[in-house]
């Protein structure tokens, strides 16, 4: 399963990537400095959301794509079926 990513999306999921590795970035320089444990959990958490908002925008550019393929190929049944499990299993592990 090949992801096109297009403009727009493209750029949303690029941009809430970089926006986790910079707080990523923050966490290890809080860490480093000793800063106090709350504020280090709390910008921890801020990046874990933003990645996993991007890896939900890439699930659903993925399901959006792969049901438009299925819808105008001739894939089996079976192939259906094989494409929604792997797809159920790329959601279920940001889950």
């Amino acid at each position: 399963m090949e992801l096109d990513l297009a403009g727009t999306e493209l750029r949303a999921v690029l941009n809430r990537l970089r926006r986790a590795q910079g707080q990523i970035s923050g966490v290890i320089r809080m860490i480093e400095e000793g800063r106090d444990c709350e504020e280090v959990v709390t910008q921890l958490a801020a990046a874990s959301r933003a990645l996993d908002r991007a890896g939900f925008a890439i699930i659903a550019t993925g399901l959006q794509q792969c049901l438009t393929d299925i819808d105008g190929s001739e894939n089996t049944g079976e192939d259906r079926e094989q494409m929604r499990a792997r797809l159920e299993k790329l959601f279920l592990s940001l889950a």
